[in-house]
């Protein structure tokens, strides 16, 4: 017998069920929004139930009512032959859903089809069948749409993304279904395909579905459960050859060579859940599944090369107000952490958001829209490219003639740059200075950020010709841009005046121009446009990386944080946890995105809104590795007092050296050039001044930027 069935499935997966239902004998496919209208047998209809990956349900549609009165839908239903399709004698559930654009109340449509049911059964059949929300002998199913209703019975009895294998969860799983979608549209499995790797593998959805699909295991192979069991044209002696042919088939899938798919987490409660999930659907030899961050992600190593792969993630999704802009570094962490591991493979990333799937780099073939239940989401399949270059960036002299004003200042540019340089490549610097107002004249600072220049001028006293100043400025523009070979857009300017309380902090702009750097192992996010200051203090190069080499396993607190740079460190490094904290709300967000953009989960890395002092005092945790920047002057609106570093640092180490664990450390550090280090008054601590180890090459004329000393407990 030829029966009309429609199986459902999720928005943008119509194409690939439409592929997997031709591929299972089913014919005079139509496509509709969300379902698959298709011909076949009752045996092809319980196939679709046992081995579609794709299908949410599979529906046989019984009668419809061109209304959409409730009314006629019982008086359609009671004059039914219920007794052609199941037993009055058994039990029944009623389901109603609805186009989206139809305002109905789906319960009592449930309630208008059951009582029919029940009492065309009471009348023509003496007995009644009884309602059973869980497995019922037949699930009935209601449509309703603006042109009436259609029921059905629902033969898959329940959603097909309900495998059997999900013992434990974690936040916000992916629909099996879904995860089947994508790996199909991947093109997973693949002969050109030896490995699979999901860097953010959550519960382990991708993993299972992948080994699934590689080991011919149909994926409703643990469910004891259908809705055409009940239903009269169901054949027992036909379906028990569908399940035996499909044990079978998995038998001889485990025993082939399979390709090697791996796992990866920041989080040990998601990897427990993951662990499980894979034990339970049969394929724990078949996936290796391990604790990493996605900064530690290495490709893995076996016994053979790993040849071209598929790399699948579903990353978190940031939902909250002010994730957006994370997220997206989340993605370009995950895009170059991609590229440097596994360039050369197939991708498929998904994303709530279009704008964080361009964020990966990859070189897309495909971007798909579906839906994770009730949420769009995008997925972005691609091929990973080579990851970039890390050599430090070498200028090229632009041509053109420079003017002879401006000769000398363009020569001592040329001398700096070419000693610095020499420096950057040895110690792999990408962000340094190569000019500070070597030339009274010429009074600017120029620091260099990868291939690109920010220039501060400092303002002129009053007693220099202000349009004296702007012409020699303007010169000096036109000799740093020939010396670099750069073009305007690349040169980024600001002017720097004597601030006061928290000026140098505040915005001037909003341009947002951001652009990555690196420094050490971090990846950074600093803005070229915006503040006085790009959200990375250069002199300080040297004291983070002296920090990170001590932070591993280590606690680690950092106050006054701007935009967190020192965390990063500490986290790549392997610190225990850090503590970041700020005051400013903008830099403590700007901090949470250099953790995104480095790939740093946030288990165990917390970030204090808090004036650092008032947080002290009111803390109760130890640390091992302390890091203590003051400001040298702050009357912030949002402190009762004015902060004064002079005045206040004893407070403020004493305070710090309270919270030490025993060994531990604290690196206290201020760019006043006048300060003094009340010693007396820190006697009780062990004091070593370690400033000139803490300035780089690029500050080495300037050996006064700051201060800093290493102080740990007495004896």
């Amino acid at each position: 017998m030829i029966i009309d069935v429609v199986v459902t499935c999720g928005d943008g997966a119509e194409a690939v069920l439409e592929q997997e239902l031709r591929a299972l004998g089913m014919t005079d496919l139509r496509r509709d929004r969300g379902a698959i209208l298709a011909c076949g047998t009752m045996e092809q209809a319980a196939r679709i139930c046992l081995w579609s990956r794709i299908a949410s349900r599979v529906l046989l549609p019984l009668f419809d009512v061109e209304s959409t009165s409730t009314d006629e839908l019982y008086d359609a239903a009671v004059e039914y032959p219920w007794g052609d399709v199941l037993d009055p004698r058994g039990t029944i559930a009623v389901h109603t859903t609805a186009m989206r654009d139809v305002k109905i109340h789906t319960q009592y449509v449930s309630l208008k089809l059951k009582d029919a049911v029940v009492d065309h059964c009471r009348e023509h059949h003496g007995v009644r069948p009884n309602v059973s929300v869980d497995r019922p002998d037949v699930p009935l199913q209601v449509h309703a749409s603006a042109r009436g209703f259609q029921v059905s019975i629902d033969l898959s009895g329940d959603s097909l993304h309900k495998r059997g294998y999900r013992v434990a969860m974690t936040e916000a799983p992916l629909k099996e279904t879904l995860a089947a979608t994508l790996l199909m549209q991947a093109g997973w499995p693949s002969s050109d395909l030896n490995a699979f790797v999901d860097p953010m593998c959550g519960s382990g959805t991708f993993l299972i579905e992948a080994a699934w699909m590689s080991a011919d295991i149909a994926p409703g192979i643990n469910r004891d459960y259908y809705g055409f069991m009940g239903f009269s044209a169901h054949d027992p002696v036909v379906w028990k050859a569908i399940r035996d042919e499909a044990e079978e088939r998995r038998h001889e899938g485990l025993r082939k060579a399979l390709p090697s798919i791996f796992g990866f987490d920041a989080s040990e409660e998601a990897l427990l859940s993951a662990q499980r999930n894979v034990d339970v659907a049969g394929v724990g030899k078949l996936i290796t599944l391990q604790r990493k961050a996605l900064y530690e992600l290495r490709k893995p190593i076996t016994d053979s090369p790993l040849g071209n792969g598929l790399l699948v993630c579903n990353p978190p999704y940031g939902e909250r107000l002010g994730e957006k802009e994370t997220m997206r570094d989340l993605y370009r962490a995950l895009g170059r952490v991609s590229s440097e591991q596994f360039s050369g493979w197939q991708a498929c990333v998904l994303a709530s958001d279009i704008q964080h799937a361009d964020a990966l780099g990859f070189s897309h073939r495909a971007t798909e829209r579906l839906h994770n239940g009730a949420l769009i989401v995008y997925a972005r399949h691609g091929d990973i490219p080579a990851a970039s270059s890390r050599e430090v960036t070498r200028f090229q002299e632009g041509t053109g003639t420079i003017p002879p004003e401006a000769e000398a200042f363009a020569n001592r540019l040329r001398k700096n740059l070419k000693a610095a340089h020499k420096h950057a490549e040895t110690e792999k610097v990408f962000c340094y200075r190569v000019y500070d107002a070597d030339m009274p004249e010429f009074n600017l600072a120029l620091d260099v950020y990868e291939g690109q220049l920010h220039v501060q001028e400092y303002a002129p006293p009053k007693s220099v010709d202000p349009e004296k100043a702007e012409a020699r400025f303007k010169l000096a523009l036109i000799a740093i841009r020939h010396v670099f070979g750069l073009h305007r857009e690349q040169v980024f300017i600001k002017v720097r005046a004597r601030q006061k309380g928290n000026q140098q902090y505040e915005k001037k702009g909003s341009k947002g121009k951001f652009i990555e750097v690196r420094e050490g192992n971090a990846w950074l996010l600093v803005n070229m446009t915006d503040y006085l200051d790009t959200g990375l203090f250069l002199d300080h190069r040297p004291l983070r990386l002296r920090m990170a080499s001590e932070a591993k396993g280590k606690h680690f607190l950092n106050l006054f944080a701007y935009t967190g740079v020192a965390s990063v460190h500490a986290a790549l490094a392997g610190a225990a946890s850090t503590v970041t904290v700020d005051l400013s709300p903008t830099y403590l967000a700007w901090a949470e995105r250099n953790f995104a953009l480095n790939g740093i989960p946030p288990e165990n890395h917390y970030f204090e809104q808090a004036d650092s002092i008032q947080w002290l005092r009111d803390c109760q945790e130890k640390f091992d590795l302390i890091f203590l920047d003051p400001p040298t002057f702050s009357n912030s609106k949002r402190t009762p007092g004015v902060f004064d570093v002079q005045e206040d640092h004893v407070e403020l180490i004493v305070l710090c050296m309270r919270l030490l664990t025993p060994g531990g450390v604290l690196y206290f550090s201020n760019n006043f050039r006048k300060f003094k280090l009340d010693t007396d008054a820190l006697a009780r601590f062990r004091i070593e001044d370690i400033s000139p180890s803490t300035i780089g090459f690029d500050f080495a004329r300037d050996p006064g930027i700051h201060k800093c000393w290493r102080i740990t407990a007495g004896d």
